[in-house]
């Protein structure tokens, strides 16, 4: 997000969701756009997926994705 706000979910089709948000079609993203991707993990299961997301969303889990992606918030 153009605020380095981080948007955390999961989607099977990466392409799809990341238009979708692009072009505003999601509300919770749609006041900070424009948007881009910048980190992606890919889980050949779902519940794998899944418990990845629900960790990014806690307070650990934003301060990880800060710490492996330091470089980029510094900018």
């Amino acid at each position: 997000m153009n605020n380095k706000k981080l948007y955390t979910g999961y989607t099977s089709n990466i392409k799809r969701r990341l238009n979708e948000h692009k072009r505003g079609a999601n509300e919770t993203t749609k006041k900070y756009l424009p948007i881009k991707l910048i980190f992606c993990e890919i889980f050949l299961n779902k519940k794998d997926a899944e418990r990845r997301e629900k960790y990014f969303k806690t307070s650990k889990g934003k301060s990880t994705i800060k710490l492996m992606l330091r470089e980029y918030f510094q900018k």
